[in-house]
């Protein structure tokens, strides 16, 4: 079996041992042209790596998925509904526990979804592999990428800047159809999520607590997103919506993360009010506001000024929460809190 056989052979032998447990070995024998005495040592070896587990008699062998399992499935985008490739193509394909399959079913169909209606592509491919320890899910299309769809909808001066504001929910191209709440929770529900789109890389993941924005050098059209979460993760979709809600009775979207680094380029520093206006743009539509500035060494004093003393002021509703501030920032934060408290009206 040559590798490029073995690589094919993988792709497609979670989903065939579904849909034919009894007569799998025939099946891929004619599919791959080959004897069904060579197919039969080609299913030995995935049942040795982990891909098979066999039952059943000798002359009557019956398949099924072990522990490593993948489906690959591309589909026209056209009059395309998200919820028909989960249930018919992946989700009988996947050994999951209750809390994981309704975190990757949302994550599934809200990614799915976004790319019919707001990628503006043809085709989307998809990826789901399950090994011992992980899910992973990557979503592919071939659109004009999402943030240079937000940068050109809202006319925002980069893609930089168009992230920064998808970053804070609550944005959407289609307000008919979409709340803007579908990326946002998605970014949180995995342990990994990776955005790539327009040359940039945009990154969230749960163990730092981090969201970075990189150059991403491959440069390919349209969006992808890749996913990881471990099969033992406790978390559920209700504690991911009421973290950012008022609470376990109430999930409306009520509180926002806004990642700090995000609003300037490298090399740049949050110095001017017109950095601060960016960040604020928008925050009244929530209750609660983190800011994180880890990765922040210092700001200027109109960028604090301007944020936590002009539109707090503006904005007495709006709780604006700093958080991982250096020293620096935080006596300028002090600072411009201290001037709100004590100038007039």
């Amino acid at each position: 079996m040559s590798l490029a056989q073995l690589k094919e052979l993988k792709t497609v032998i979670t989903a065939k041992a579904v849909a034919n447990p009894t007569h799998l070995c025939a099946e891929l024998a004619v599919q791959f042209g080959v004897s069904r005495s060579t197919m039969g040592k080609w299913l030995r070896a995935l049942i040795d790596e982990g891909w098979l587990v066999r039952q059943g008699s000798r002359s009557h062998p019956v398949y099924k998925p072990s522990l490593l399992r993948q489906v690959n499935r591309g589909y026209e985008l056209a009059g395309l509904d998200e919820q028909t490739p989960w249930e018919r193509d992946f989700a009988p394909c996947f050994d999951l526990v209750p809390n994981v399959v309704r975190l990757a079913h949302h994550a599934f169909t809200e990614l799915l979804n976004n790319a019919v209606d707001h990628s503006g592509g043809t085709r989307v491919t998809i990826s789901m592999r399950q090994n011992p320890t992980h899910l992973h899910l990557l979503i592919k299309d071939d659109g004009c990428g999402v943030f240079d769809r937000i940068q050109d909808a809202f006319h925002i001066a980069s893609p930089q800047l168009a992230l920064l504001e998808l970053s804070k929910g609550k944005l959407t191209t289609q307000p008919e159809l979409h709340t803007g709440r579908g990326l946002f929770f998605t970014s949180r529900l995995f342990d990994v999520f990776d955005l790539y789109a327009n040359q940039l890389t945009y990154q969230h993941n749960h163990w730092q607590r981090k969201e970075w924005l990189k150059a991403n050098p491959l440069g390919s059209n349209g969006t992808a997103i890749f996913m990881s979460l471990a099969l033992n993760s406790t978390r559920t979709l209700e504690a991911v919506f009421s973290s950012h809600g008022r609470g376990a009775q109430d999930l409306s979207f009520s509180r926002t993360e806004v990642a700090m680094r995000l609003a300037h380029a490298a090399g740049e520093a949050l110095e001017s009010r017109a950095q601060a206006k960016r960040i604020a743009n928008r925050l009244d539509a929530f209750d609660a506001v983190d800011l994180d500035f880890e990765g922040v060494d210092a700001i200027g004093q109109g960028f604090a000024d301007e944020l936590f003393r002009v539109f707090a002021r503006a904005h007495p509703k709006v709780q604006l929460q700093p958080r991982n501030m250096t020293a620096k920032v935080a006596a300028m934060v002090a600072q411009a809190m201290e001037e709100r408290v004590v100038s007039p009206a």
